[in-house]
């Protein structure tokens, strides 16, 4: 084969290639979910390293911090959280690492 045969040969291969992977899907319907930071709320509870209920919430279940992605709290009160957290370890209130 020529190179130019040979380019159109892989072109359509290409084609072919990306017309199986690209079937038709029923459109989905996004839903956005607000990010609202539970502590920037009225009478929202105060970050305290004694409160150790409200801290175990944002740990996971091995004992690490949730980051803020998940847990939707602001930059601010994730900082806050985080130096809580650790002043409750230290204090031994709170486990480094749940068995």
């Amino acid at each position: 084969m020529t190179a130019p045969v040979q380019q159109m040969a892989i072109i359509q291969e290409k084609q072919v290639m990306n017309d199986s992977k690209n079937f038709q899907r029923a459109p989905k319907k996004l839903f956005k979910r607000r990010k609202i930071c539970p502590f920037c709320e009225k009478d929202a509870p105060t970050i305290n390293y004694k409160d150790v209920k409200l801290l175990e919430r944002y740990l996971s279940e091995r004992g690490r911090m949730l980051p803020r992605r998940i847990s939707f709290v602001s930059a601010d009160h994730q900082r806050a959280l985080a130096t809580a957290i650790k002043r409750a370890r230290f204090l031994a209130l709170l486990p480094y690492v749940s068995e």
